[in-house]
């Protein structure tokens, strides 16, 4: 019997994970004590190196205030957790938490032009 491992879309289920567990400020020891693992398994868990149940899936998802399905994009949302999957670094999610507390739309609008603009000059 050949024993089944990690693969693919446990890396990418890994992924949302962690973008839901750094979006929540939780640290990988938090969200361990809370679903009684430790942080390595965590961080095993987010790796994709060990495989999350059911069981533990539908645990970790009641622990970070989602639905199951936010973890396989199922709920409509699978464009918007794709886009968000490469803020993987703390200067992202910093960007886009100050982006998001601006209230004025026309702000956002030109820092969104001026960062099209710059962007579009690195190529």
């Amino acid at each position: 019997m050949q024993q089944r491992s990690a693969g693919k879309p446990d890396i990418e289920l890994g992924k949302r994970i962690r973008l839901r567990r750094v979006e929540q400020k939780i640290s990988q020891a938090e969200l361990g004590d809370k679903l009684g693992v430790s942080f390595q398994q965590v961080q095993k868990y987010e790796k994709g190196v060990n495989r999350v149940g059911a069981a533990r899936l539908q645990q970790i998802a009641t622990t970070l205030d989602v639905p199951v399905t936010f973890f396989y994009g199922g709920d409509n949302k699978a464009r918007e957790v794709e886009s968000l999957l490469f803020l993987d670094s703390a200067f992202s999610l910093r960007l886009l938490r100050a982006y998001s507390k601006i209230k004025d739309q026309t702000v956002q609008r030109q820092l969104v032009s001026l960062m099209e603009s710059i962007a579009a000059d690195e190529d």
